[in-house]
């Protein structure tokens, strides 16, 4: 700014205008919405050395995640307004790869994707951001991030300096930071941190993938500190490190023990524990909702704040809607449930918590907890039982669909261009030979097998590795029929790469069996259903309700005595069910309903329809 600007170049003009700066800048340190942040005048400082400055001033990091992607935008500013009343100043979101350019090349940042959208309703706020957009997330989601057609090319190696790998991570980083980096405090916006990798240290030690992802996104755009999170021991953090980067930890309790860990470690650095998981997630077939130690929580973010600063994960979950929920495999395969609760401060639905208010009153003895107004109205409603209008067989309308692609031996699903839901794998047999023994090979992750359309076997994880014998009945049938799911990528560890889903292999009485039609089912399109073409019993099936809504509430739908698969309301899918619990029942947020006839559509794979679903005001079964 020069003095040409002003009448005279007086320099009382000088003065005034250096005057409005200063109270311009207050006015935005305080968290009110000052307009004018996109001009020159308003563009922030954030430092990191020997604590975090903004401004020239210390600031200390009081932040929580909030997942953009897991909560429909309807709700993004009360989410964010009751992170504000609980004392945070800040709000973290991780970035997902595989939402953002789900096929590649085709890049969506709008309605839930619309993460600008986001972060600037977050500076409206008065909030501060941290993004963390790197190439993998974990975060409990499909395939940690990573979109599925990487694995359509033969021996795709991840997370390290591979050619084929980094050059799709630098075409998605061009378009990525042409949205994200002008969100940054150096550009008027509210984003002071990025994130280079995600636990890193607990993958690999490729030290010259980590100095590359940082300099990609500095010739990106990225202008603010980078950091890494990694956990608290030295030698993941010797490993996850990239040279001039901020590191942080990730852990969930002994906050006194892995701060002293981690301070030996960075040095003069300020503290920072970027992952203090307060909750933790469910997978199917859990016995129970997971659930945190609020006294002991709360006893270790009082230590963290008084030395240091934090990011609670989460502070609210979300859900983990349509076939985006991940996996983890140690000795078996455990696939996350839809809700993606987490036991956070705020529930899946956005209600505050016995947590929230313990964790509200130990962040008051460090900063002024502000008085916000809840903005957004949000009720509970039960519309009731509801029962089936009509459905539609899955073996009936398999043309209507899928166009089957032949080959001569079953193809993944990914080598077909599907990345998520179920595949049917057909092939016809010699009618007169007796069938002994069925073997699946390089299967994922769950199989029910049909002969001639009728249920034969379903093979789920490990089950997949054996043979089905029929020895002591063996059978005759004509048409072999497979149903494959995805039942989520994994997330985290050595296994991600090598997630292909679907069947490689066929083996009938011991040897291979070829010539195969295949059906990709990515259940994104049921136009083309059928309802005139109704499922035989025990065979998979559509099955469609209505119901009416004068006023649009939350509702939670329950499923009992359906067995697995699918919902969608209004063609917006909700995510999976299934009998085995821990979750019975499915989050519908009230955006999503319309007023008048609202429809709902299942999808059920195993043959368990009673006909009746029931929409509750209440997430859990009393």
């Amino acid at each position: 700014m020069t003095l040409s600007r002003f009448k005279g170049g007086r320099d009382w003009h000088l003065a005034s205008f250096l005057r409005i700066q200063s109270i311009c800048r207050q006015w935005v340190s305080r968290g009110r919405n000052v307009k004018w942040r996109k001009d020159n005048i308003m563009k922030d400082k954030f430092e990191i050395k020997d604590d975090f400055y903004l401004n020239g001033e210390k600031m200390k990091i009081i932040s929580g995640s909030i997942h953009y992607f897991r909560i429909v935008p309807g709700y993004w500013r009360d989410r964010l307004e009751k992170l504000k009343a609980m004392g945070c100043n800040t709000v973290e979101t991780y970035i997902p790869w595989n939402l953002h350019e789900k096929e590649k090349g085709v890049f969506d940042f709008s309605g839930r994707l619309d993460i600008a959208g986001f972060v600037k309703t977050a500076q409206e706020l008065g909030l501060w951001v941290i993004l963390r957009p790197s190439p993998y997330i974990c975060a409990e989601w499909e395939f940690g991030g990573f979109p599925y057609w990487l694995l359509k090319e033969d021996g795709m190696r991840l997370r390290c300096m591979y050619g084929p790998y980094i050059a799709h991570v630098k075409s998605y980083y061009e378009k990525l930071f042409q949205v994200i980096a002008p969100l940054q405090v150096t550009e008027g916006g509210p984003v002071i941190m990025m994130q280079v990798e995600n636990e890193y240290g607990s993958y690999g030690d490729d030290h010259g993938y980590m100095d590359y992802l940082k300099q990609l996104m500095i010739e990106n755009g990225c202008s603010v500190p980078l950091v890494t999170s990694d956990g608290p021991s030295r030698e993941l953090f010797d490993c996850g490190k990239a040279e001039g980067v901020f590191q942080t930890g990730n852990f969930g309790s002994r906050g006194e023990q892995f701060f002293g860990v981690i301070k030996k470690i960075i040095g003069d650095k300020p503290l920072m524990c970027m992952e203090f998981w307060v909750g933790w997630f469910d997978s199917w077939g859990g016995e129970s909702h997971q659930n945190g130690d609020i006294e002991g929580h709360a006893k270790d973010l009082d230590y963290m704040l008084s030395h240091g600063n934090v990011n609670f994960y989460m502070f609210t979950g979300g859900t983990n809607f349509g076939f985006f929920n991940g996996s983890n495999y140690s000795d078996k395969l455990t696939p996350d449930i839809t809700s993606y609760d987490y036991d956070a401060p705020l529930t899946e639905d956005g209600q505050i918590t016995p947590k929230y208010e313990a964790f509200k009153k130990v962040i008051s003895k460090y900063v002024s907890i502000p008085q916000v107004e809840f903005t957004t109205k949000i009720t509970r409603k039960a519309y009731g039982r509801l029962e089936v209008k009509r459905s539609a067989g899955l073996f009936q309308n398999l043309g209507n669909l899928s166009k089957a692609h032949e080959s001569v031996t079953p193809q993944l699903m990914e080598k077909l261009g599907q990345g998520y839901g179920y595949i049917m794998y057909e092939s016809q047999l010699e009618p007169e030979r007796d069938i002994w023994g069925i073997r699946l090979l390089g299967a994922n992750d769950r199989a029910n097998i049909f002969m001639d359309e009728k249920p034969l076997a379903t093979l789920y994880d490990r089950e997949l590795l054996e043979e089905c014998s029929f020895e002591e009945k063996a059978f005759k049938g004509e048409k072999i029929s497979i149903l494959v799911e995805n039942m989520g990528r994994v997330n985290y560890g050595p296994k991600l790469e090598c997630q292909g889903k679907g069947i490689g292999g066929v083996l009938v009485n011991g040897h291979q069996h070829y010539y195969w039609k295949q059906y990709c089912l990515p259940m994104e399109d049921l136009s083309g259903l059928d309802f005139g073409k109704t499922p035989a019993q025990g065979t998979p099936g559509f099955y469609e309700f209505t119901f009416e809504a004068q006023e649009a509430g939350d509702t939670f739908l329950y499923f009992s005595g359906w067995g697995k698969g699918c919902a969608f309301l209004n063609g917006f899918h909700l995510g999976r069910f299934w009998e085995i619990g821990p979750q019975k029942r499915l989050y519908i947020p009230a955006p999503l309903i319309r007023k008048g006839e609202n429809t709902i559509l299942l999808f059920e794979t195993e043959g368990k329809a009673p006909g009746a679903i029931t929409l509750c005001d209440e997430p859990h079964v009393g």
